[in-house]
């Protein structure tokens, strides 16, 4: 049994481009999500000391879901330059360090972590999902943990390990009911529109006491409040389509657990590249001298 780190890429890189200041090169190009990013990954690798770890992309978006909602997603903001301009750099950092990649055209990144953090699950290995979505609830299991980043607000908090017991305490329902829970709730970052009105709580409750989505719709006419029984009763197909957009895609194919090597001499020189002198130096003390980390 090992454990193994499965990264959020763009989940990732996005903290990492804002919470560090403006750093460039020399010549003007951005590196302030490179150095986020580099010192992140050490990080969390000191922390859990897993086998091994994969970083998922997106590279277009899901096709199976932008054909049931074609406005999915589509109100988020464009990249910032800066940003678009550091990921290239970021995944060939990645893949120097010795860190899996994994991206697919057409197929959205958060269905290929779940299918290998899953997958792993089913073999009998630990997978922490280090990513702030709140989709990934509903794959936490005795096997499977969401590792949080510090929230911004208190950073001395660090990484935090989201368990089942916590997305019960943090959403009122239990993992298995995440996916019923967004459709009924809505969720404003991937443009899903829920049932208007229907907060956490009310959600939560009708959850808990019709036990899913299809549950509430066949008692839609026992809710309370009573306000809401008409909009649920004639919401069927919307409630349906948005569980379909909110399920996580499982069958995915996946990688076997093989943890890379690091690739010394590209990454040295990418880091040489980018001016990143700190980080250089610590690399070559942490791939050379590993007995100190």
């Amino acid at each position: 049994m090992a454990k193994w780190l499965l990264i959020d890429g763009f989940n990732l890189a996005y903290r990492c481009f804002f919470a560090i200041p403006e750093l460039t090169r020399a010549d003007g190009f951005p590196t302030n999500a490179l150095h986020g990013w580099v010192k992140s990954i050490w990080k969390l690798e000191d922390q859990e000391k897993p086998a091994g770890t994969f970083v998922f992309f997106d590279l277009g978006g899901s096709q199976d879901r932008l054909a049931l909602h074609p406005e999915y997603k589509a109100h988020r903001e464009e990249m910032p330059e800066a940003l678009e301009k550091q990921l290239p750099y970021v995944k060939r950092l990645t893949q120097a360090m010795g860190l899996g990649m994994i991206e697919q055209n057409g197929v959205e990144s958060d269905d290929l972590l779940a299918s290998q953090a899953v997958a792993l699950a089913r073999a009998g290995e630990d997978v922490l999902v280090v990513s702030s979505d709140k989709d990934f609830a509903q794959i936490i299991g005795e096997r499977i943990a969401v590792l949080l980043p510090p929230p911004t607000a208190n950073p001395k908090l660090g990484w935090r390990h989201l368990d089942a017991a916590g997305v019960q305490e943090k959403f009122g329902v239990p993992p298995t009911q995440i996916a019923d829970y967004l459709a009924l709730v809505g969720d404003t970052s991937d443009n899903i529109r829920g049932i208007d009105g229907v907060g956490p709580k009310t959600a939560a409750k009708w959850l808990q006491a019709h036990g899913s989505l299809e549950g509430v719709m066949q008692h839609a006419l026992e809710l309370e409040p009573a306000r809401f029984r008409e909009v649920v009763a004639a919401s069927g197909d919307l409630l349906r389509r948005n569980l379909r957009l909110t399920t996580l895609n499982l069958a995915l194919p996946v990688l076997p657990p093989e943890a890379a090597r690091p690739k010394l001499t590209e990454l040295y020189a990418l880091l040489e590249e980018l001016e990143m002198r700190s980080s250089l130096a610590e690399a070559r003390r942490r791939y050379e001298q590993p007995e100190l980390f």
